[in-house]
C-alpha cells in the first residue's frame, strides 16, 4: 500500500483526532488529493528535523482519514482527521513536490480487551476530561469497555513526553498500558482522580 506521509510533532492513536493548519503546497495538494479520493495518509512523528523542513521520522505512525476541513479567517486551510490503523513505512521516496510517499504495510488492530475491574474507574474519570475537551473529542466513538481505545485517549491527552507516546503506539498490550495510564494518572492527579 502506498500512501502520502505527513511528519509531524505529534503521535497519532487509532481512534483519535488529528485537528491541523494546512499552508506547505505540497501539503495542500496532498489533503485535496485525500479528500477527494476519500483516502488516508500517514501520520509519523518526527524523530530529528521540522514539521516545515527536512526530517526524519519513526517507522511506525497512524494513517488518518479527513472528516472536516474549513478556510480559517487567517486564509490558512483548517482540518480534522481521525487516526485509523497503525502502519510501519517499508520504503519511502520525494514526489515532484516534495511530498513523502511511504510504501507501507498495515499492522494488525490490537485485540478487543475488556477493562479489568481495578482499572473500572479509568473510563468514567476519560468520560469526565473527554466532556471538558469540547469539540475536538465530542464527535468521537466512545469505546469505554476497550482497553486499548481508553489508554490510546489516555495518552493522548496526559502530558507524556512524545518518545514516550510514540513506545505507546507501537506497543501491542493494552493491558499493560492500563497499568502505565494509572502510574501517570497517580502522578498527574487529573482532576477526578483520586491519589
Amino acid at each position: 500500500m502506498q500512501v502520502p506521509l505527513f511528519p509531524l510533532n505529534t503521535v497519532l492513536f487509532p481512534g483519535g483526532p488529528l485537528p491541523l493548519r494546512i499552508f506547505e503546497p505540497r501539503y495542500l495538494t496532498m489533503v485535496s488529493d485525500c479528500v477527494q479520493g476519500d483516502s488516508p495518509f500517514g501520520v509519523l512523528l518526527i524523530r530529528d528535523g521540522h514539521e516545515a523542513g527536512p526530517a526524519t521520522t519513526h517507522e511506525v505512525g497512524t494513517l488518518a482519514r479527513i472528516t472536516d476541513w474549513y478556510q480559517g479567517s487567517d486564509g490558512l486551510l483548517g482540518i480534522t482527521a481521525v487516526g485509523l490503523q497503525r502502519f510501519r513505512v517499508i520504503s519511502s521516496f520525494r514526489d515532484a513536490n516534495g511530498l513523502n510517499i511511504g510504501n507501507i504495510e498495515v499492522l494488525p488492530d490490537e485485540p478487543t480487551v475488556q477493562i479489568p475491574d481495578e482499572y473500572r474507574s479509568m473510563p468514567d474519570i476519560l468520560a469526565g476530561v473527554l466532556d471538558d475537551l469540547g469539540r475536538l473529542y465530542e464527535s468521537l466513538e466512545r469505546r469505554m469497555d476497550d482497553a486499548s481505545w481508553v489508554t490510546s485517549r489516555f495518552v493522548e491527552i496526559l502530558p507524556i513526553d512524545l518518545e514516550q507516546k510514540q513506545q505507546y503506539l507501537e506497543s501491542s498490550d493494552p493491558v499493560d498500558r492500563l497499568r502505565i495510564v494509572q502510574e501517570l494518572l497517580d502522578a498527574t492527579r487529573l482532576p477526578g482522580t483520586s491519589a
